[in-house]
């Protein structure tokens, strides 16, 4: 089911190659696919919260197209030399591939000039260069950048379908595990996908994974844990986990 990868981080190893691997989201994925199949693309700006699969649904795109690309974290590169000097470049540049991809990741974290700036690039550009912008807050997002992107709402898939997720993981990695400790990872953490796969991984030791826990909730996880195995209804499982 999984694609391994030469990882040790179990966040990085397991970051799905496959638009068909991807955990949630089942209209977006779709849409993908289609994007894939036609090997084309709209401008893009996925949001929502954090660690919930924005960054990974931007990489599918490009790893499943025939084309060039440009990476950049705007948390890191936020001013607008970044857009004039990278971007632009990038996107002026000839290509052996049909189409060139640029990712903007966080991009609410350009600041307002270097968003107008990317707003004329994106014109300048729109035969030949596609943009895919990401952010945790669409506000941040300058409303012509916004009209220029098709929008896609990323949401945290279901606490047992990340249950499920993380536990085929451990299964894969052969690590002995308590179902109860998967439980309270998802439980902490949910819906930051990300976190949940750190903390189970600063906590294998020896190939076991064991959480330190708080006894006070050990009948509110036993209750979850016996939801998610018999397949109890959501309405159960959302009562469990408020």
């Amino acid at each position: 089911i999984y694609h391994m990868k030469e990882h040790s981080l179990l966040v990085e190893k397991y970051r799905p190659t496959n638009i068909d691997n991807y955990v949630g989201n089942e209209s977006i994925k779709n849409t993908i696919k289609s994007y894939i199949d036609q090997n084309d693309i709209q401008n893009l700006l996925f949001y929502g919260p954090a660690g919930t699969g924005k960054t990974t649904l931007a990489k599918l795109c490009v790893r499943n197209l025939d084309c060039d690309y440009l990476y950049i974290n705007a948390s890191d590169e936020r001013g607008i030399e970044t857009i004039r000097d990278k971007v632009s470049s990038f996107a002026s540049v000839a290509s052996f591939k049909p189409l060139k991809v640029v990712i903007l990741d966080e991009a609410d974290y350009l600041t307002p000039q270097a968003q107008a700036s990317l707003r004329n690039t994106i014109e300048a550009f729109h035969q030949n260069c596609r943009f895919i912008l990401t952010c945790n807050y669409i506000n941040r997002i300058i409303d012509p950048l916004q009209s220029r992107c098709k929008m896609f709402n990323v949401i945290p898939p279901s606490k047992s379908e990340v249950a499920n997720h993380l536990k085929g993981i451990l299964n894969t990695e052969e690590i002995k595990h308590n179902i109860n400790d998967l439980a309270k990872v998802v439980k902490q953490y949910y819906p930051d996908l990300r976190k949940m796969l750190n903390s189970l991984q600063g906590n294998i030791h020896k190939g076991e994974l064991n959480i330190e826990g708080d006894k006070e909730n050990s009948d509110k996880i036993k209750e979850l844990v016996d939801i998610l195995i018999s397949g109890g209804n959501p309405t159960q499982l959302r009562t469990a986990l408020v």
